[in-house]
Order: structure tokens, then sequence, then C-alpha cells
């Protein structure tokens, strides 16, 4: 599902403009986004949360000739689900 699709179905169950409903989601996309490069955490209740990763920095291989390269630090979004799908 992409996000035009998640409008048009939230739009149907709550039986609101899929206006409305696009900036309900741009607006909670661009929170989260804040939220992460805060490095808050961010809990769903009955879906997940949302947390920044730290990678330190090391040494990986070219698999073509085999050099060492060097892989610079990074952070990452982890997410954790909070239920299990059956």
């Amino acid at each position: 599902m992409n996000k035009a699709q998640l409008v048009e179905a939230i739009a149907l169950e709550t039986n609101q403009s899929k206006v409305e409903i696009r900036k309900t989601v741009d607006a909670l996309i661009e929170v989260i986004n804040h939220s992460l490069r805060e490095e808050d955490r961010i809990t769903l209740s009955g879906l997940g949360s949302f947390s920044v990763q730290h990678h330190a920095e090391r040494m990986g291989r070219n698999p073509r000739t085999g050099a060492p390269v060097p892989i610079p630090a990074h952070r990452s979004i982890k997410f954790r689900p909070l239920i299990e799908l059956d």
C-alpha cells in the first residue's frame, strides 16, 4: 500500500475528504520525521515503535576485489512491531 492508497482507505473508513486525510497523513509523517531527527522514540499503540539505531564505523569488503572498504558511521530507523500478525 502506498501513501495515496492509505489516504483513500482512511477517507473511505472515516467518511472524510481525501484532502483532509492527506493533510493529516502528511502532518503525521512530518511529526514522526522531526521526532526521529531529535532521536526520540515513537510508540503507536497497537502498531509498533520507531527508534533511531546507531551503527559504528566498520570495515567491509568489496565483493569484486576483496579489498577492504571503510563503511562510515550512520544512523538508521528501526521499527519494532507490537503485535504479531496471524
